[in-house]
């Protein structure tokens, strides 16, 4: 045994988490059988520029139930991913290196550009410099593994338990292999679809954007009022309001409630849009609002999604006027057949669409079909989750995955697995249920960028050129990862590209989510290792955020669904977001980010994980540097308080030695404690398990170590000072094994000075360790004696003394209960408090007044 004279928290990170990948301390243990595994789906944090300390918050939280489940037993298998491709990469890459990607160019194999082109070339006001696919894709792969390496050793720093040997990314070549296999079979299976329909277009990064990427931000706007002349009639109009003047030229009908009096006589009827002279017909759909402008609306191809519903609903025809650039196209949609239609066509075709939509409106106001001034509203706007400008809606061939949203028996089906699930905190399940319920359409999967993984097909090209889309050409799996845009398909050649009676690849690639739904299949090895698959898979824990429910945790939910039958973990652990000392979100752009580094810097890892496990689960939790504080001051009191229980003797008395009543109490209390933190750990609220923890941990310092302390060193002899020392070391061993998956650097130092091995693989305490070798002994006896003590306390201080000053006389007044208590523990209370006289008297509720020996 090695106990420093004076332990410091300095280094130990450093320290120990060098001698745990050196000694394999979290490797995973591939020999055990599936019943004594436990498997974690980690999430892969996205590595596009840095981690904040909601990272940290959410995998300290993760981290400990993977500590416990350690201890407890089981080979733990807790890999790390990193989420590497999709937009925030591509963003990253392009103002880290100032580039833009076009893949029309060549590739350039000696091209060379600095880290941080693109700030000093936004500068100095240059545009962004073009280059090829292949060069771009490069560039991510050179940014994200730098970046790699940075989150790496955080999350060492940060003490993540995690087995380093079994990493992956979401874009190497075991999840393209996974994502393109799953594909195929999706695709095989009638599952996964191409079709030619509306989808939300992000003009700026040019793709399309799924249902559960989108986000609501209130914009200001304004109501145009507009009159609709009738056909047939003399000079009689239908009146609506709209937000969109711009996209007159795109309105197919009007459409109001079919219960709304005030339009049935027009339904059937027509009206022609003004400035453009185009008979749109006056329908009834049960989503028009009565109560919403004027009761009638205008629906364009496309101004929203409900637009989009009615023209599915009402098969209306398509008049698309903005195009992916999210600019009015150059040609009408129809001819237009009256030359005022052409005159104002020729004044919006190619402008933004702000631009338009100042034209269109002063074109109305000058021709008098606009009715008043516009009236400034704000209203909700959907925008890319990610992105700076309002969606626009646009025609395109897209891949689908079915997920329930057109399908009510799939629908079902994914409402039952959600149900089988078992949710942490229970009520988050809520959340699952209404996204399920909610959605309205299938999951759009294909994005039209370039760091992602491709769709593994190409299509044949017919003699004329055209692209025969029916029947595409699939790689076998065992091909599986193929690039389409750099490989030619299975009986072709490269020169055929593009040519007629040749080929061309699948220019898209999967969303993100399209290979991170996949996170399950790809850490356990599916189909490339099945040994290893069958021994983790499926998954025991989810671990994630409340606000990607709707997106990871659904998604994955999808595949496992569509692939394997079941769920693809047993329990679902949901963290809350950290906020900002003002209890609001964190966000770059709100410039409320805390990095985590400078705060395990200065407080160090075990108190940052102190204040991130006080988070329950589900629950938002403020940053709180106060309790980080409190988290270094637990740290250093294990130290000290280690260094006193190990110092008192060279060797162990054995639990055997333990039989002083108050030695006795105090350990059956902490069997309660072990028992009451291993039931919150079973059911994932670590919280409770450290608050227990912490609270018995300060009372074993401020009370039973001091009534004990004077015994511990023979005051009353070998007897009761070997009961004291060997209850001190038992308490101390149980007590670091309950600390250990919260403060994992402390508690493998003090380990270290006098147990072999580590800490963290050592067993979890058992209640039957006490409770076993030890009688229970006269309960609630350490409560007594600290009462008394607390009192002794309280008088030498409010007389302003030492806390060493002798008491020549305390009287105790208590009921017989309490008294009798007293006594079995009477000579730690007189020795404690320095107490030469005690006298017991039974009376009421518990009182002592002390005599305090005078002052030299």
């Amino acid at each position: 045994m090695t106990v420093p004279d004076k332990p410091t928290l300095d280094g130990l990170e450093d320290r120990w988490s060098t001698r745990w990948e050196a000694d394999g301390t979290y490797r995973f243990d591939r020999t055990r059988p599936r019943s004594e595994v436990y498997s974690i789906d980690t999430p892969p944090p996205t590595v596009s520029g840095s981690l904040h300390i909601g990272h940290v918050f959410s995998y300290t939280h993760t981290d400990a139930v993977a500590r416990f489940q350690r201890m407890r037993g089981k080979a733990v298998f807790y890999p790390m991913g990193w989420d590497d491709n999709g937009l925030p990469t591509e963003r990253r890459v392009q103002n880290h290196f100032g580039v833009r990607c076009d893949p029309s160019l060549p590739y350039q194999p000696d091209l060379v550009l600095d880290p941080g082109a693109g700030g000093a070339a936004a500068g100095r006001g240059e545009e962004l410099v073009s280059v090829s696919r292949r060069n771009f894709v490069e560039l991510c792969e050179r940014l994200t593994a730098e970046d790699e390496q940075v989150f790496e050793l955080l999350w060492r720093t940060l003490g993540l338990s995690v087995d380093w040997s079994m990493s992956y990314a979401t874009i190497d070549e075991r999840s393209r292999r996974a994502s393109q296999r799953a594909f195929l079979r999706n695709l095989e299976r009638g599952e996964a679809y191409a079709a030619d329909a509306p989808v939300l277009w992000d003009v700026d990064f040019q793709t399309a954007v799924a249902q559960a990427e989108l986000e609501d931000r209130e914009q200001p706007g304004a109501y145009h009022r507009i009159a609709f002349p009738r056909v047939g009639t003399d000079g009689d109009a239908v009146v609506i309001d709209t937000t969109r003047p711009e996209l007159l030229a795109a309105c197919v009908a009007l459409v109001a409630h079919p219960d709304d009096e005030r339009y049935q006589p027009l339904f059937g009827t027509e009206v022609t849009t003004p400035l453009f002279g185009v008979a749109v017909p006056v329908l009834a759909h049960r989503l028009a609002d009565p109560e919403k402008g004027s009761g009638i609306a205008m629906i364009c191809t496309f101004g929203d999604t409900t637009d989009v519903t009615w023209w599915r609903e009402l098969d209306l025809p398509v008049r698309t006027i903005v195009g992916r650039d999210g600019r009015i196209e150059s040609q009408p949609p129809i001819a237009l057949a009256i030359p005022a239609a052409e005159e104002a066509w020729a004044q919006i075709a190619g402008r933004t669409v702000k631009q338009a939509r100042r034209t269109i409106v002063e074109l109305l106001a000058a021709s008098g079909a606009l009715l008043g001034e516009p009236r400034a509203i704000t209203h909700p706007v959907k925008f890319f989750e990610k992105g700076d400008r309002p969606l626009e809606i646009v025609s395109s061939r897209q891949w689908y995955l079915r997920n329930g949203g057109r399908d009510a028996e799939v629908r079902a089906e994914l409402v039952d697995r959600g149900r089988s699930l078992r949710w942490h905190p229970p009520y988050m399940q809520a959340r699952f249920e209404n996204w399920v319920e909610g959605l309205t359409g299938d999951w759009l999967i294909s994005r039209q960028r370039f760091f992602g993984v491709p769709f593994p097909l190409w299509y044949r090209l017919r003699a004329d050129g055209t692209t025969d889309l029916e029947a595409p050409i699939i790689p076998d799996e065992a091909d599986l990862p193929v690039d389409p845009a750099s490989e030619a398909p299975p009986g072709f050649t490269e020169d055929q590209r593009g040519r007629p009676g040749g080929f061309v690849g699948d220019p898209d690639v999967m969303d993100t989510w399209a290979t991170s739904s996949l996170t399950p299949q790809i850490a356990t090895g599916w189909e490339d290792d099945p040994d290893l698959f069958a021994r983790t898979f499926p998954m025991d824990l989810r671990p994630q955020a409340h606000d990607i429910i709707r997106t990871w945790l659904f998604s994955t939910v999808v595949r496992s669904h569509l692939e394997h039958g079941q769920l693809p973990w047993t329990d679902a652990a949901i963290s809350g977001w950290v906020l900002d000392p003002d209890r609001k979100k964190m966000s770059k752009s709100k410039g409320n980010v805390v990095v985590p580094l400078p705060l395990l810097a200065e407080h160090g890892a075990d108190a940052v994980r102190y204040w991130a496990a006080g988070g329950r689960p589900g629950t938002d939790t403020a940053t709180d540097l106060g309790q980080m504080k409190v988290g270094r001051r637990l740290a250093i009191k294990l130290l000290n308080a280690s260094r006193f229980v190990l110092g008192l003797s060279p060797s162990d008395p054995g639990v055997g030695a333990i039989t002083e009543p108050l030695d006795l109490d105090m350990l059956h209390r902490l069997a309660d404690v072990v028992a009451d933190a291993t039931a919150a750990f079973e059911g994932y609220d670590y919280t409770r398990a450290l608050e227990r923890t912490e609270a018995h941990f300060w009372t074993f310092c401020d009370d039973y170590v001091e009534l004990v302390k004077g015994r511990a060193y023979g005051s009353r002899g070998d007897g009761p000072a070997a009961s004291a020392q060997a209850a001190l070391r038992l308490s101390l061993s149980i007590q670091l094994r309950l600390f250990a998956p919260f403060l994992p650097f402390v508690t493998e130092e003090v380990w270290s000075w006098w147990q072999e091995g580590s800490i963290h693989q050592a067993s979890w305490p058992d209640e039957a360790e006490i409770r076993g070798p030890l009688a229970r002994g006269p309960a609630g006896v350490a409560d007594v004696a600290a009462a008394v003590l607390g009192e002794l306390r309280k008088a030498k201080t409010a007389a302003k003394r030492s806390l060493r000053t002798e008491v020549t006389r305390a009287v105790v007044v208590g009921d017989a209960e309490t008294l009798e208590r007293l006594r079995a523990v009477e000579a730690d209370v007189r020795d404690a408090g320095r107490v030469e006289d005690l006298e017991l008297v039974e009376g009421s509720d518990l009182s002592v007044t002390a005599t305090l020996a005078p002052e030299d």
